[in-house]
């Protein structure tokens, strides 16, 4: 049985090209990029040049560049060290943000006495930027903005650039997780005013276990890992070499190819909603995902128009793969915050999110393999029902 991928906002496969990349630095620059001898400056000349590369992407300075571990590593080092370091009091945040962010915030709510405030979206999973310049103007104490690019469950894609004027014009600064976006789309960020920001490499084709924080040079921010001068002493610790390696030519792979990658998803994200509707009476769409403007075209978000709790393992047991965004409040289940915010407690009830993402591998052929499996589980799920209530 042929696998299908269909998760690819949780994860993508590796490029061939980003093995081959990381291979041959395992093999030929082993070396410590702190050392003095040829073998570290070898290692720390690719370190460097990647630096550079994602520098020239960003359009700004390689020196604003920290490479970490992943998105949630920048996420924690940005929010914590904002407070910690940089006087910040008040984070305004809202309920539709990773767990990284969310858990990062709280816990300095928790143990450094933030005032938090959160601004509720709109069923559609849409910030209102007039709140939160309300926000912004009536307070004097140093804020925190911390809000996503695109939302990692219903794909909605956010203002950034608007939100960095806000913020600008208030003083405030501005965070943004832009895992989801990164590598995925054209940011100039000598543009968008924004202060932070962060990457994981494998959200475009690259390995697991590394990504880079942007940190604007003039915001002053420090590290919270301590213990050698590397990453100009904002993130101890030997730098993963190889897989800055790989996070250079995923990100090189998908600048080049980012206009023909963009208009494949686009199409295959449509004909995937198409299809759905078609075969799946009732079904709708969650936030912006079923629209090309708004939307992230990597993800889309379905509402099926009933309850099933087993559906994402019926569709691996169909070989697959897709994330099933629960709303099930069953056993240990519990609802997601963003489905929370953009279902109805009918929706809640009765109905069984599912986000599908896709690649510029993905396939017609797989989509119509999904439908059709859906399509199958749906009757299935009818007729059970049906024989139940004839009971």
């Amino acid at each position: 049985m042929d696998k299908i991928y269909l998760d690819n906002a949780a994860t993508t496969p590796l490029s061939p090209e980003v093995i081959d990349a990381m291979v041959e630095t395992m093999k030929m620059t082993f070396g410590n990029p702190s050392s003095t001898h040829s073998f570290g400056q070898e290692a720390k000349i690719l370190i460097e040049n990647v630096r550079r590369q994602i520098a020239d992407y960003l359009h700004v300075s390689p020196a604003e560049i920290i490479f970490t571990s992943c998105g949630t590593e920048s996420n924690n080092m940005i929010i914590k060290s904002s407070v910690e370091h940089l006087g910040v009091e008040r984070i305004i945040s809202s309920p539709l943000e990773h767990k990284c962010v969310s858990e990062s915030i709280l816990d300095m709510k928790n143990r450094k006495g933030v005032e938090v405030t959160y601004i509720r979206p709109n069923e559609k999973g849409d910030i209102d930027l007039h709140k939160l310049e309300e926000l912004l103007k009536n307070s004097d104490k140093k804020t925190l903005v911390s809000l996503m690019h695109a939302n990692n469950e219903i794909g909605n894609l956010t203002d950034i650039k608007k939100i960095a004027e806000l913020c600008k014009k208030y003083q405030a600064l501005f965070h943004s997780d832009t895992v989801q976006t990164m590598a995925h789309m054209n940011l100039d960020f000598s543009e968008i005013s924004i202060d932070f920001a962060s990457c994981s490499a494998h959200k475009f084709h690259g390995p697991k276990g590394i990504g880079f924080a942007f940190l604007r040079k003039s915001s002053g921010l420090k590290g919270i890992i301590t213990g050698g001068p590397q990453e100009r002493s904002l993130r101890a610790g030997t730098e993963n070499v190889c897989g800055i390696a790989g996070l250079g030519k995923a990100l090189e792979l998908s600048i080049k190819n980012m206009n023909a990658y963009t208009q494949h998803m686009q199409e295959i994200k449509q004909y995937a909603i198409d299809r759905v509707s078609e075969e799946i009476p009732g079904v709708k769409f969650n936030g912006r995902s079923s629209e090309k403007e708004n939307s992230l075209y990597t993800v889309m978000s379905v509402l099926l128009p009933y309850k099933n709790p087993l559906i994402g393992l019926q569709l691996d047991m169909k070989g697959i793969a897709v994330s099933q965004g629960s709303a099930c409040s069953s056993g240990a289940s519990k609802p997601s915050m963003v489905m929370m915010m953009v279902l109805s407690e009918d929706e809640m009830e009765h109905c069984t999110p599912l986000r599908v993402s896709f690649s510029h591998l993905t396939t017609k052929e797989e989509i119509d393999t999904f439908v059709q499996a859906l399509k199958e589980i749906s009757h299935d799920l009818i007729i059970e029902n049906t024989n139940v209530e004839h009971r």
